[in-house]
């Protein structure tokens, strides 16, 4: 099965908006693993705006299932994942002042960074993923560059997903293809939600891990944390419906 890891980023953005600690970050991620959610991921990034660094050590101490930490590996970012050892780093080049990743590293061009990144990782006894674009090139670079796992940027899948699901979901099947064959894991996200993403999953053979927060937090504001976490877990759960449109 198809694990939901609830990336809770919009909750440390609600709870930074009053200098409190209302949401209680630490208490979301002990319900969310209560209500189903199989990991726990954040991505902090150099502002803080949502997760802070002072975050990290205290989610490592309670997240009990898998914890993922996602961002630009900065010297910063990678020293503080070393210290707090998460089951799996994803590693995503997005620029200091993005407002949200938008696209895969080119692994052509960064092959010697990231081969020297994740050995680092690794030596730390820490999992690696790499974010990518739909690109078998982009693909059989990761496996040359020693990463564990991949996960395919899907903004693009969401975006056109209305239009054509099965164009927008091609690219992903032939990179996940190539991936299978190099024995690649593979993980999504990027604005995966109730309405597509059943038809993701059911069309990526192999795929291990979806990363949701924008849609699953929002989702949350009108069924509740615990139901809606439930609606996703339902969605990776259920066959394909070949009639959706």
């Amino acid at each position: 099965m198809t694990r939901l890891s609830v990336n809770i980023n919009k909750i440390a953005l609600i709870r930074n908006a009053r200098g409190g600690n209302l949401p209680d970050l630490r208490q979301v991620a002990i319900d969310c693993e209560r209500f189903g959610a199989q990991g726990i991921t954040v991505h902090p990034r150099p502002d803080e705006r949502h997760i802070r660094y002072d975050d990290i050590p205290i989610l490592k101490e309670i997240v009990t299932t898998e914890f993922n930490i996602e961002g630009n590996p900065t010297e910063r970012f990678l020293k503080m994942v070393e210290q707090n050892k998460p089951h799996q780093v994803t590693l995503v080049p997005d620029a200091p002042d993005a407002l949200t990743s938008d696209s895969g590293w080119d692994t052509i061009a960064n092959e010697t960074k990231l081969k020297e990144i994740i050995e680092r990782m690794h030596a730390a006894g820490i999992r690696v993923s790499i974010f990518l674009n739909p690109e078998e090139k982009m693909v059989e670079g990761a496996r040359k560059v020693g990463t564990d796992r991949i996960e395919f940027y899907t903004g693009d899948f969401a975006k056109y997903y209305n239009e054509s699901r099965e164009k927008a979901v091609q690219p992903f099947v032939l990179a996940a293809k190539a991936a299978n064959s190099l024995d690649l894991g593979i993980n999504a996200g990027h604005d995966l939600n109730l309405d597509n993403l059943n038809f993701f999953k059911n069309s990526i053979p192999n795929l291990l891990e979806v990363s949701i927060g924008h849609a699953l937090v929002t989702d949350a504001l009108y069924y509740g944390l615990q139901n809606t976490i439930k609606m996703y877990l339902h969605e990776l759960k259920r066959p394909v419906d070949i009639y959706a449109t």
